[in-house]
């Protein structure tokens, strides 16, 4: 036996067991199911063809207890198959009050396929399913300490270091940003600092992730609508998700290289002392920000978490956000938008690996004529832009709290989908954690 999928504290209504094809097993006898059937993967076909087809085939294994052995592929088309076979396997369960029980399948694999292939493979999958889980779980059960704490288990589980500031800590720091965002709330702001140094670190300086972690978005005083809108903000902290799954994976996989991971998490709520448009904001690193719209909260907080990501000296600063609606708008749920000041060929990697993973971006031009959009006539910067190129204004608001190479990326699109898309479910999608890892991976090979 060479894995078993996804293990979650909350039940999934099937389990794949992967096994080796050999020639004692050929007959079958290992299988515990009834039904069986052989599949043969043609040569020729691309990755992502195979991972849609496998999320066809999955949901077969979803309707009785099946037994699938795959006969022949080259290895790469094989990882591309089981590779949608496993992520099309999740299920989100755990505010059933009865969960269904679970239907058993087993995959029988060629010998071909290496050993620890798939045990990337499951590793991949398990920091996907994290992600998933973390976005698809409500602010009644994940608020900003229990998103910190989850955080604080992964770390425990996959052997790096996470360190939680709490309020106190943040106000020490004077993070106006994030205890601005916060003031509306009754549930205390956290601060999440996650290493992970392995000895074989080919990176001399680290390479900081920062993830926006709010984890409800009402739009504070400037509130959404809710049909469409506010209904669907238990998944604003997609990006801190996507961050701590990064460093999650890079760690069971033990990858050579240093990263380090700041996720500041707040829930954006009207009530109490609120912060309000019109207010001055003085940020972590001096700066003053003009608050014109509650709801362009999630830069506030990344800006602190940015400037706090100088004292590391990084090699490069990447961020994760839900960001902007004008990202949806411009490009829909295909891709993500990513903008920055890093050198070419490091955006260059970065697309090759959305391609290579099927999570495409689009690189937005990052002029320093968007600067304009986000100056203000009454301190250092606000907090919006006019009513065009939001998604790029927001980005160059960012942008001046880092001193490091940056890249940013607005994943509104593609984080989150209102029905369901092949392998990728619907709900949380997990989007970004198989880029960046594909990309950490080509960076440093």
């Amino acid at each position: 036996m060479l894995l078993l999928t996804h293990q979650s504290k909350h039940k999934q209504p099937s389990v794949l067991r992967f096994t080796e094809n050999t020639e004692a097993n050929k007959d079958f006898d290992y299988c515990k199911t009834k039904t069986h059937f052989e599949f043969e993967i043609k040569a020729g076909q691309n990755a992502e063809s195979l991972r849609v087809l496998a999320d066809k085939i999955e949901k077969y294994l979803h309707d009785e207890a099946v037994c699938l052995q795959i006969e022949n592929g080259e290895p790469t088309e094989v990882f591309a198959f089981l590779e949608g076979l496993m992520l099309a396997n999740y299920r989100f369960l755990q505010h059933f009050s009865q969960p269904k029980a679970g239907v058993f399948a087993e995959v029988v694999v060629p010998k071909t396929i290496d050993k620890a292939k798939i045990q990337e493979l499951t590793n991949i999958t398990k920091a996907v399913f994290k992600t998933r889980d973390l976005v698809n779980t409500p602010v009644s059960h994940l608020n900003a300490e229990q998103l910190a704490a989850a955080v604080v288990e992964l770390g425990a589980e996959a052997g790096f270091q996470v360190q939680v500031l709490e309020e106190t800590q943040i106000e020490t720091l004077k993070m106006g940003g994030l205890l601005a965002v916060n003031k509306g709330s009754i549930d205390p702001p956290t601060f999440t600092v996650a290493e992970y140094k392995p000895k074989n670190a080919k990176n001399k300086q680290p390479i900081v992730l920062v993830g926006k972690g709010v984890v409800y978005d009402t739009g504070g005083l400037s509130l959404k609508p809710t049909p469409g809108s506010m209904d669907t903000m238990k998944g604003d902290m997609a990006g801190a998700a996507t961050m701590a799954a990064v460093i999650y994976l890079a760690a069971l996989e033990k990858l050579p290289v240093h990263l380090v991971a700041l996720l500041p998490a707040t829930d954006n709520r009207p009530g109490g002392n609120a912060y309000a448009p019109g207010d001055v904001i003085t940020m972590f690193d001096g700066t003053t920000v003009e608050v014109l719209n509650t709801d362009a909260e999630g830069r506030m907080i990344l800006a602190d978490a940015l400037a706090y990501s100088n004292k590391y000296n990084p090699q490069l600063v990447i961020d994760a956000a839900t960001l902007t609606g004008a990202a949806l708008r411009a490009i829909g749920t295909e891709a993500s938008i990513i903008m920055g000041n890093a050198e070419d060929k490091i955006f260059q990697q970065l697309e090759a690996s959305g391609y290579a993973v099927h999570e495409r971006v689009v690189r937005f031009p990052f002029w320093d004529d968007y600067k304009k959009h986000m100056k203000s006539k009454i301190a250092d910067l606000k907090n919006i832009g006019g009513p065009n190129a939001g998604m790029i204004s927001a980005g160059k608001f960012l942008e001046h709290f880092v001193k490091a190479p940056y890249i940013h990326m607005d994943i509104a699109g593609p984080a989150w989908l209102d029905a369901p898309e092949n392998y990728k479910g619907e709900g949380g999608t997990g989007a970004g954690v198989r880029l960046l890892y594909h990309f950490l991976k080509s960076l440093h090979d």
